[in-house]
């Protein structure tokens, strides 16, 4: 057997051993077929969709924002800019290639660590410190963990888990992908070896204030399956509930978070019965990672013939407006277009669509 032979060997197996204490916390490890192709650590896909989120950033001032762990340490990114490169690894729990690349990504920290920060920021996309906690003991992962608020990831145009960014040691933001091979490792690599410089520029991660009861909603649409802009409040002047959802939850998490998969085909299937009394409108807006190309949501309406109307939130500005991080949940609008309520995962959305009637 080849030297690059017994190397690939041994990184499966480090995989796949690591895998296995998820067992124990009710989580299936293998995706379904269609997942599996389309999220698959492998994929030109993910890799894609970074950098064409990364493009427009690469060369910009990469955000100053005070992390804080899940063990309770603050983290100044920017009195890293200037003296020390930084790599940021967005990941979630119920993501197949994050755990995946979760060995090799642990190994980067504890042979590079001494030389540029490692810092690994869960989305906070459909994931609690709970399962951040027993996924980092089944892992045995040693760096610091942190749980995103959103404002990193508007900051860094999240649009695919894993997605890497490395900053270099000027505080400028150098390298985003989704893959973590040869490409990955070169950035890393020249991260390091590049000299302190000043920083002459920083941008705050900044996010705007989620809406409350009682907020009106304005004039924040979602895009349609033709492109076209869907507005949030009822044209007709009805009560409308919005549906957020992502357009994987039901296939992808039916092995990764099967419990989540089942509220999201719950959710849909009460819509779609919903929908029949016309006195409350329905709109499901689909987003977070994954959920981010109109494909998405047409592949999504083939597989599961919706009754409701769609339309697509691609840079997840809508679900921070309504500080939605756990999926599925439902929004209320009034008539004159104001919030009057959120069901969350695992609510009664009969009963409070009722209260809008």
């Amino acid at each position: 057997m080849t030297n690059t032979a017994s190397k690939g060997m041994l990184i499966l197996a480090l995989s796949l051993i690591a895998s296995l204490p998820l067992a124990s916390c009710r989580r299936a490890e293998k995706p379904p077929p269609q997942a599996a192709e389309a999220q698959s650590a492998g994929t030109p896909d993910g890799e894609a969709r970074a950098q064409e989120a990364g493009t427009p950033l690469l060369g910009k001032p990469a955000p100053t924002l005070v992390l804080k762990t899940i063990d309770g340490q603050t983290i100044d990114l920017s009195r890293f800019y200037g003296k020390r490169p930084v790599y940021l690894k967005f990941w979630a729990t119920w993501c197949i290639p994050c755990r995946q690349q979760m060995p090799k990504f642990e190994h980067i920290f504890e042979t590079q660590g001494d030389r540029i920060e490692v810092i690994a920021v869960n989305t906070g996309f459909g994931d609690d410190e709970a399962h951040v906690r027993a996924f980092r003991k089944a892992y045995g992962l040693k760096m610091p963990i942190v749980i995103d608020d959103g404002r990193l990831a508007a900051a860094l145009n999240l649009r695919v888990t894993p997605q890497h960014v490395v900053i270099g040691r000027d505080g400028r933001i150098a390298y985003m992908g989704n893959l973590d091979g040869d490409a990955l490792d070169t950035a890393l690599r020249r991260a390091q070896e590049s000299s302190t410089s000043p920083v002459v520029e920083t941008q705050t991660a900044q996010m705007a204030p989620v809406l409350q009861t009682g907020d009106g909603v304005g004039s924040l649409s979602a895009t349609g399956t033709t492109g076209a802009a869907v507005p949030l409040v009822s044209p007709r002047h009805r009560p409308r509930a919005l549906l957020f959802f992502s357009s994987w939850c039901e296939s992808y998490l039916a092995t990764s978070r099967p419990e989540v998969a089942k509220a999201c085909r719950s959710a849909r299937e009460t819509a779609d019965r919903l929908s029949a009394n016309d006195a409350v409108e329905w709109l499901g807006i689909a987003g977070g990672p994954w959920s981010t190309k109109l494909r998405d949501l047409v592949d999504y309406q083939t597989e599961t013939h919706p009754k409701i109307p769609l339309a697509l939130d691609p840079s997840g500005s809508l679900f921070r407006s309504f500080g939605v991080r756990q999926i599925p949940t439902v929004i209320l609008i009034d008539a004159e277009g104001h919030v009057r309520g959120t069901v969350p995962p695992g609510g009664d959305i009969e009963k409070a669509v009722a209260s809008l009637e």
